[in-house]
């Protein structure tokens, strides 16, 4: 009988129990939700890690508008689109430098570049509203100086040229230039949320994933779509530097809705986020 019982445990143990995969599979130490930012948190004005985040996001964005602006003079310039980088070329150089800066940046500032993706995080309590505006503020002076370096090198052609001042493009109304503003920005801060978020990476932690890469090709498809219509702001840091630097009407006459509409789409894409994407927590295992 003794016999009979061991045979039974041998035989047991050449069936395993089966594991779980995917979903299933994921155990408490899988995933941790960080808690909520607080509004106000001054004691990370005592920090260095707070300055040195805003110092990268001010070079960050000075190198992104010193690359991209430089690309758009370039195809400007050029007697033919067919002659230069055209609009894919000018598309690629921004979601290129998006894709390379925030993989720089992301163990830094967390890489947003961008007051629009900043925004979109708060309302979604990532970070703190006093990291918020330094990294808007950081963010603008770094856009800028940026399209400032741009225009010290060839200051004729800087003005003759529009300085990369995003404007509505004639036979748009300024409704559809909002519009593409916000859905440009939804597409991207979307993809910010999906990119970096600690519950999408442990339920697919099967499947490696680089963040900078599906948000640098956001950027990339966003400005094809919308290069013939706004020029492609989503980033009012950008819009704003070049619209100083440029400083021409019409880069003020329609400035209102690179900040407006990239705010709105940040909103918009941080409500779908937490409300929607968020919403269903971990079932519970027994």
């Amino acid at each position: 009988m003794e016999g009979k019982e061991e045979d039974v445990r041998v035989g047991a143990n050449k069936f395993p129990e089966r594991q779980p995969i995917g979903t299933s599979a994921q155990s408490d130490k899988d995933y941790k939700e960080p808690p909520p930012a607080p509004l106000f948190e001054p004691g990370e004005l005592a920090s260095w890690s707070f300055w040195r985040a805003g110092i990268a996001e001010f070079i960050a964005t000075f190198l992104f508008l010193y690359i991209t602006v430089l690309t758009v003079m370039g195809v400007k310039r050029s007697p033919s689109m067919c002659a230069s980088v055209g609009i894919q070329g000018i598309a690629w150089a921004f979601g290129g430098m998006i894709f390379a800066l925030v993989y720089c940046t992301a163990g830094i500032s967390g890489g947003h570049i961008n007051p629009a993706v900043t925004f979109g995080l708060f309302l979604a309590r990532k970070l703190s509203l006093t990291r918020a505006v330094y990294y808007i503020v950081m963010q603008c002076l770094g856009a800028i100086c940026g399209a400032g370096v741009v225009k010290g090198f060839q200051p004729k052609q800087y003005q003759a040229l529009g300085g990369g001042a995003n404007t509505i493009a004639p036979g748009y109304t300024k409704g559809s230039g909002l519009g593409a503003e916000i859905i440009g920005t939804f597409v991207l801060v979307y993809t910010v949320f999906s990119a970096t978020d600690a519950k999408r990476n442990a339920r697919d932690s099967h499947v490696p994933i680089l963040a900078p890469l599906p948000i640098g090709f956001a950027v990339f498809l966003v400005h094809l779509a919308t290069i013939p219509i706004t020029g492609t702001g989503i980033n009012p840091a950008r819009s704003l530097g070049a619209a100083i630097i440029f400083n021409k009407d019409n880069a003020w006459d329609d400035h209102w809705v690179f900040w407006v509409g990239p705010f709105i789409g940040a909103a918009l894409a941080a409500l779908y986020h937490v409300v929607v994407i968020r919403a269903t927590p971990f079932k519970s295992r027994s």
